[in-house]
């Protein structure tokens, strides 16, 4: 966000604030990231989006530039959020892969994981899968409360990489990242995935696996369809 927040300064030739729709961990890529933020009205926003794709090449381009509404704020607007993480499922690395998806050489039991995924569906608090927020002693925990729409593995293409797609309606610190490791222990038969509802239940980060590295996870979608949850 920073190295956008500056090209776009610069191109402009004005100080910008931007907004992106998500955050993410060191290492985490994103595909759909929503950004907003306020341009002069005369900004030529295909022009905007040429020269910030020369300036930030290759680590960020913009693909869909255009004007909203001046309320528009592509966190707070949010609706909802899609994850896509991928694992490469073999007993050898894949060298070109290494940077965006997690090398696990034992095999895994996909249907297992699937059915994991059963039990984490619909609203719950999520506390055992997400990093304990630091708040100030004189203010009360953040809920931990989401709601999951989506929650699927599938074999891409017949091959040794694996996918998994989740949709909620926000994601808590490392909650996706805690969700696939945890699937990966019950793929490796560490858990078995009728230990979910009880992992739930604990609500303490320690009843779940380990959490997954962050070079296989990608923010892939941003929705703006409907109303917000929590609203």
């Amino acid at each position: 966000m920073g190295e956008l927040t500056a090209a776009v300064s610069k191109v402009v030739r004005q100080p910008v604030e931007l907004t992106g729709a998500g955050r993410t961990d060191a290492g985490v890529h994103a595909w759909g990231q929503v950004v907003s933020g306020d341009l002069p009205a005369d900004t030529d926003l295909d022009g905007l989006a040429r020269r910030i794709n020369k300036l930030c090449a290759p680590d960020i381009a913009i693909r869909e530039p255009e004007w909203v509404d001046d309320e528009f704020d592509a966190r707070f607007w949010a609706t909802s959020r899609q994850y896509r993480y991928h694992l490469w499922n073999d007993p050898a690395p894949n060298p070109l892969l290494a940077d965006v998806a997690w090398h696990v050489a034992q095999s895994l039991d996909l249907d297992a994981m699937q059915a994991a995924c059963t039990h984490l569906l619909g609203e719950h608090d999520f506390s055992s899968f997400c990093r304990k927020p630091r708040v100030d002693d004189d203010h009360p925990l953040p809920s931990m409360v989401r709601i999951l729409y989506q929650a699927e593995w599938e074999r891409v293409a017949d091959s040794p990489m694996l996918r998994f797609e989740i949709t909620g309606s926000a994601f808590c610190h490392q909650m996706v990242r805690s969700i696939v490791g945890t699937c990966v222990d019950i793929g490796r038969g560490r858990l078995a995935a009728d230990d979910v509802p009880a992992i739930i239940e604990a609500e303490d980060r320690v009843a779940a696996g380990e959490v997954a590295p962050p070079d296989g996870l990608i923010l892939w979608h941003v929705g703006y369809e409907g109303r917000r949850w929590d609203a």
